[in-house]
């Protein structure tokens, strides 16, 4: 046997677990020889016998099958170890699996100098190298169970044995434990006299890599001889799960003109196997790429990491010479190390070239024309554009600015942001008799900045040539508003002013034309020639046309032009006040009970049109009285109000009594309003004045309305 280097496969023993009496120890089944020992070859040949298995189940091998963890060697019926064909490189260990009906074992084929392809299943079954459990006299001897997942039938299948040297007669085996008689129940079971284990189903190493149970001896009564010894059952997994990515939809991004080698982004695929063997050892590859130009390898994908990159040089990754700025790449992850035998799945992988601002905007023209009425406002030109980046972002949106041609800020200029075209506008009304053409110098940019090896040219600016068109504006009042102030009540026929409006189109021979267009109260006439205004009716302050003390007419003034154009102007006139209103009395009807002991009957207010001061202070007497003197009596109150009052009680009647109520205007204004009195007999809180035919108002509330209308003044 050849010395052991760092470099080695290690075989795993799948010891089947014996059960053998004394007498039958002469043949334990298995590998006679459990680890071999062979230096690396230059390569492998194919069919050429690299050493020799010796395997017994010590009842004849009926069925023997042999299965090797490297799908390029197989055994032959004679126990010769082979490779399928010429390899130089398989790793540093191959396991040889061999089973029959009645027994199982595996051997380990230790490569001196081979190179680890994947670690060493060493972490699978733990009882690598490693001898049976050293049976001490009249002990249990147990050994690992090593169990294939997804066996085929029939079903149950003896997987091994335990042994006990010196058993009494009359003892049992018992097997407990997860898997037995917890769950998930009845997956194992022991003969209970022979001590051979079978299991009853096929398992799956990836719901339950290994079970851990319990042997016993026991008497007749179930009573535990000796143990329990604990009894490691281990499944070996089988490639039976493919690699799936579980993280999708996977999008990656990369910048335009990226250098080669810029990593775009990862795939990450997943597989159920056994992590620590080749079943789970992922490689990745590039399938298909859609589009497949300017060339069908622009990414390249590391086969171990998965990471996609790119590959071909930067002047190639052009988003604008692109047939398409989005590229699908199908990859596929493939287990067993990337060998043809492993299992493969698929993702799609979308990358998207992003857009970097590498293309200045240019003018379609160098010179734009536009015309406009004077006048007039609103867009009069739109400026086209041509940008090569994508529309979607603003390395292809424009922003216009005017840099000449503008100082009356009369032009503004907007994106337009479906066609990215400048709209230009007026936006302050243009005079041709000023100015009949102007030039404006426009510049175009992007929102987002250029990379630094692309600057603006002479295409990113155009000028635009702007005709303005004559047209026959109105003629202009000045000033507008006009303002006049008069006294009310002047003559008719008064001179209030003449108007004055000028045609702004000074390059035309024009007349002008005058008409009244609004006056409400109809005071008014112009002269249709010189604008001369003067008055047709009297002028009052207090009609309901005036507002504040000013009467607002409307003028016209009408051009000759073909066709004639309007003016209008604004005449407010300030009305000053006069004495013209005399004041009033309220109220005028008052209610008192013959038998009151409170003689007030009420409080008068009085109101002027005017102004101040032809209003207040009242002036308030009784004119005449028409009853015995001493009756009545009126007192000042305030400078608007004064209350009346009776001397004496008197008879249930009506009575009227003449106010005279004069305001402070130079000259005064007097009013003589009659105050009608009711005396009311007031009995049992009942008012009856039903005899004086009046209304039936207490002097109590009349006195009670007025001097709320006091307060309120």
């Amino acid at each position: 046997m050849q010395p052991t280097t760092p470099l080695v496969l290690c075989v795993l023993l799948s010891q089947v677990l014996l059960l053998t009496s004394a007498e039958d120890l002469d043949c334990t089944p298995g590998f006679q020889q459990k680890v071999f020992h062979i230096d690396q070859p230059a390569e492998f040949i194919e069919d050429q016998a690299i050493l020799n298995l010796i395997f017994s189940d010590c009842k004849g091998n009926d069925k023997l099958h042999y299965e090797v963890s490297s799908p390029y060697f197989k055994v032959n019926n004679d126990g010769s170890l082979v490779a399928l064909r010429n390899i130089t490189a398989v790793g540093k260990t191959l396991f040889v699996h061999a089973r029959t009906p009645h027994a199982e074992d595996m051997a380990e084929l230790v490569i001196v100098g081979g190179k680890d392809i994947q670690g060493s299943l060493q972490d699978i079954f733990k009882f690598a190298r490693t001898s049976p459990v050293p049976r001490q006299k009249r002990s249990i001897v147990v050994s690992p169970i090593l169990i294939p997942e997804n066996q085929r039938q029939p079903f149950p299948k003896d997987v091994g044995r335990v042994v006990d040297n010196d058993r009494p007669e009359g003892s049992k085996f018992r097997l407990t434990g997860k898997g037995v008689d917890q769950e998930p129940k009845g997956i194992f079971r022991i003969n209970e006299n022979t001590g051979s284990v079978s299991v009853t189903r096929n398992l799956d190493r990836e719901t339950i890599a290994t079970y851990q149970l319990f042997v016993e001896t026991i008497d007749v009564n179930g009573k535990t001889l000796e143990g329990p010894v604990p009894l490691e059952v281990i499944v070996i997994d089988q490639n039976d799960n493919r690699p799936i990515f579980r993280e999708g939809p996977y999008i990656g991004h990369v910048m335009e003109g990226s250098p080669t080698g810029t990593t775009v982004m990862r795939m990450t695929a997943f597989d159920a196997d056994d992590p620590a063997t080749d079943n789970a050892l992922l490689r990745y590859n590039i399938r298909q790429q859609t589009p497949d130009k300017p060339s069908p390898n622009m990414f390249y994908i590391d086969p171990e990491k998965g990471d996609i990159v790119t590959v071909v040089s930067p002047a190639l990754l052009d988003r604008e010479t692109l047939e398409n700025p989005k590229y699908e790449l199908i990859i596929e992850a493939q287990d067993m190390a990337g060998q043809d035998v492993g299992l493969t799945g698929t993702a799609t992988a979308t990358i998207i070239i992003d857009d970097k601002n590498d293309h200045s905007p240019k003018f379609t023209k160098k010179e734009f024309q536009a015309t406009v009425e004077e006048g007039a406002v609103g867009v009069i030109v739109n400026l086209t554009v041509e940008d090569k980046d994508d529309p979607a972002t603003g390395a292809w949106r424009a922003a216009y600015t005017i840099i000449n041609g503008n100082p009356g800020q009369s032009f503004e200029i907007h994106t337009n942001l479906q066609t990215n075209e400048g709209m230009l506008s007026v936006v302050k009304p243009l005079d041709y008799e000023i100015s009949a053409f102007h030039t404006l110098l426009i510049k175009v940019e992007n929102e987002d900045p250029l990379v630094p090896d692309v600057s603006y040219g002479p295409s990113s600016t155009a000028t635009v040539h702007i005709t303005v068109l004559d047209v026959n504006e109105g003629p202009v009042f000045y000033p507008d508003p006009m303002m006049v102030t008069r006294q009310e009540n002047i003559s008719v026929g008064s001179v209030l002013l003449t108007v004055n409006a000028t045609d702004p189109d000074s390059l035309q021979r024009q007349t002008i034309r005058y008409s009244v267009y609004k006056d409400p109260a109809g005071w008014l006439n112009i002269n249709p020639i010189n604008g001369t205004v003067d008055t047709t009716a009297v002028l009052d302050r207090e009609s309901p046309f005036v507002h504040d003390s000013v009467y607002t007419a409307l003028f016209l003034a009408i051009d000759s032009g073909n066709p004639p154009a309007t003016g209008t102007g604004t005449l407010l006139i300030t009305l000053e006040d006069v004495n013209d209103n005399a004041p009033f009395i309220y109220p005028t009807v008052a209610e008192v009970c013959d038998d009151a002991k409170n003689l007030s009957v009420v409080i008068l207010g009085a109101s002027d049109k005017d102004l101040h001061p032809n209003t207040d202070p009242f002036k308030f007497e009784i004119h005449k009285q028409t009853v015995p003197d001493k009756v009545w009596k009126i007192s000042k109150i305030n400078n608007t109000h004064a209350l009346v009052s009776l001397l004496q009680n008197l008879n249930k009647a009506n009575y009227h009594l003449p106010i005279m109520v004069t305001d402070s205007g130079k000259p005064p204004m007097t009013n003589i309003t009659d105050l009608r009195i009711q005396v009311c007999s007031c009995k049992n809180s009942k008012v009856d004045c039903n005899a004086a035919g009046a209304p039936h108002f207490s002097a109590a509330a009349v006195l009670l309305l007025s001097l709320f209308s006091l307060a309120s003044l």
